[in-house]
């Protein structure tokens, strides 16, 4: 029979904690509940940092995420002479552009590629292909449109991506070589890739011509793609303004052609011809030789880039003997008939001063003496100036001071002040020594006797454009003064005609047939390193018709080797081109006869 085992008491609840087991549910819930308030706590302070502490610094680095800035090309305005034909012009253009992103793996391959079909820096463009954390490089700018869309197709065929095209305009040179000196071009890029203006009125009015870029800023997606709702803003760009001249591109490629042969076939270094109007001083034709292409301006020297009409100071020569009678005559010290015995050589102070020609003593009124452009005759008469007098008008003529026309580079010449004017000075400066002057200064002073005695300043725009400086210039801000009377400029021009007259001047080759004309020949040793060297620059000045003049001309030919002067080197140049601007503007002649002043007595 079985054994039955007795009941256990019941046990008794422990007085101790409970401890809880590791793995327990509780435990869990309490330690996610820690690391949520933890992150929660993370959130808030980074939400505070960007929206209390510096708000728009993170607004900023976010916008850029993913952002691309273009410059938007200003239209260069265009340079065109007074008929509106162009001188310097933009056409269709584009600039080719790189994605960093999407070029860096091929950017060698690429950059070899791009600096053979765009004549770009090799190393240059690598650079820029593998720009880090960039979205947006210039590769080459203002590229034609066609070559640059050749250029694109022809990278897709061969696998390469992330180049783009954007517009550029192109500037551009119809004219090539005529008025190139004046007009200049756009040189060596910019670090943003665009193009520099290097010369001529390109550099000198580009405030005037260049405009503003404009900007457009747009998010685009990681492929590249511009985001549609993005955020997009453009600043548009204002283009540049035209730049009307008062050249006559005709007349100045027909000027340079006359100017390119006469210095050739005098065997000399270089020339200039200046045309202008003789009312308004507006300037028809600026001419340098030898010049350049503006289209291509790298063939060529830089030497060549400025215009030899203002940055070459030189003597004139006889040409300054016109203002010296033309500030006696208004000085009343002198008429064009006054008469002086010339001997055949003058003993001055320290050196003998003699003519050009061999003769005993001559007996020439005024008007002889500037008709066989006697220096002794012209030292004679300019005794009868008082101290002083003489710099007087040669500095009311604009002698010693700039045009300022607007173009850089000009020189303003020199004529001596008060302390340097001996009596020795002085007479070689009343016939065209011992002072320099630039051609376009010389054209304005010469000019000042057609315009009846009034100096008008030369214009070359038409209307007033701005320099960078501020400074306005042009035919409508042009400044007008006498300088001698009516009367004066009148006798003057009158004497001037007696240098053409083939009886009793030294010019005949410089007549136009059927006007009367009045001129003046130069010829002046050149000063090359401070020193006289022998050789010459001859020179013709002159307006047309004598008697109501319209246009002004100056020829200069700077060391002719054939032995030719101003009558016979620059004399048939002036008659050219003088001829072809009247027939063009087509001003008839006067009908009345020749002066016959008498040039001896």
């Amino acid at each position: 029979m079985a054994t039955r085992r007795p009941a256990r008491p019941p046990a008794r609840k422990s007085s101790r904690p409970t401890t809880l087991r590791r793995g327990s549910s509780a435990l869990r819930l309490r330690v996610g509940f820690v690391f949520i308030a933890m992150v929660l706590s993370l959130f808030a302070a980074r939400l505070v940092q960007l929206q209390g502490v510096d708000p728009g610094q993170y607004a900023a680095m976010a916008a850029a995420e993913g952002e691309i800035s273009v410059v938007l090309p200003a239209e260069r305005g265009d340079i065109v002479d007074r008929n509106g034909q162009p001188l310097a012009d933009s056409i269709d253009g584009l600039m080719v552009v790189a994605d960093p992103s999407l070029t860096a793996q091929d950017a060698p391959q690429m950059a070899a590629f791009l600096s053979r079909r765009l004549e770009v820096d090799y190393f240059t463009t690598l650079k820029r292909l593998r720009m880090p954390d960039s979205r947006f490089q210039y590769v080459a700018r203002q590229v034609p449109a066609a070559h640059a869309r050749d250029v694109i197709d022809a990278a897709k065929a061969k696998g390469f991506v992330g180049l783009y095209t954007r517009d550029d305009p192109v500037r551009v040179y119809p004219a090539g070589t005529t008025g190139a000196n004046v007009i200049g071009f756009l040189g060596t890029p910019k670090k943003d890739g665009s193009a520099r203006p290097s010369a001529g009125l390109e550099l000198a009015f580009n405030r005037h011509l260049s405009g503003h870029d404009g900007e457009a800023r747009y998010q685009v997606s990681p492929s590249g793609s511009q985001i549609p709702l993005g955020d997009n803003t453009v600043d548009p760009a204002r283009d540049g303004q035209r730049l009307t001249m008062t050249l006559d591109r005709d007349l100045q490629w027909y000027c340079q052609q006359v100017l390119a042969d006469a210095v050739r076939n005098a065997r000399g270094d270089s020339g200039t011809i200046v045309v202008g109007d003789s009312r308004t001083g507006e300037i028809l034709c600026l001419a340098d030789f030898p010049t350049y292409d503006a289209a291509r301006p790298d063939l060529s020297e830089k030497s060549l880039y400025a215009s030899r009409a203002l940055s070459d100071a030189y003597e004139p020569g006889s040409v300054q003997k016109a203002l010296t009678m033309a500030g006696l005559i208004d000085a009343g010290k002198v008429t064009s008939g006054t008469r002086f015995e010339v001997p055949s050589v003058l003993l001055r102070q320290d050196r003998p001063i003699s003519d050009y020609f061999e003769h005993g003593t001559l007996r020439l009124t005024l008007a002889g003496i500037l008709a066989k452009s006697s220096n002794i005759g012209t030292v004679m008469a300019a005794d009868e100036f008082d101290r002083g007098e003489l710099r007087s008008y040669l500095t009311d003529f604009g002698l010693g001071s700039r045009t300022g026309v607007g173009l850089g580079g000009e020189s303003p010449g020199i004529l001596p002040d008060g302390s340097l004017w001996t009596s020795q000075t002085g007479d070689r400066i009343a016939f065209g020594q011992s002072l320099s002057v630039n051609a376009l200064q010389m054209w304005a002073a010469v000019n000042t006797l057609a315009n009846g005695g009034e100096r008008v300043d030369p214009s070359l725009v038409q209307g007033v454009a701005t320099l960078a400086d501020g400074t306005e210039v042009g035919s409508d801000v042009a400044q007008r003064r006498r300088v001698v009377s009516e009367d004066a400029a009148r006798q003057t021009a009158e004497m001037m005609e007696r240098v053409i007259d083939p009886e009793a001047g030294v010019a005949p080759g410089a007549a136009v047939p059927g006007y009367r004309v009045a001129g003046k020949t130069g010829t002046a040793q050149r000063v090359v390193d401070g020193v006289y060297d022998g050789s010459f620059t001859v020179s013709f000045a002159g307006f047309a018709p004598a008697d109501d003049p319209r246009f002004t001309a100056y020829v200069v030919v700077h060391n002719p080797r054939n032995g030719g002067g101003g009558g016979s080197v620059g004399g048939p140049a002036f008659s050219k081109v003088m001829g072809y601007t009247l027939r063009r503007y087509a001003v008839p002649p006067t009908g009345a006869p020749p002066s016959r002043l008498p040039v001896e007595w």
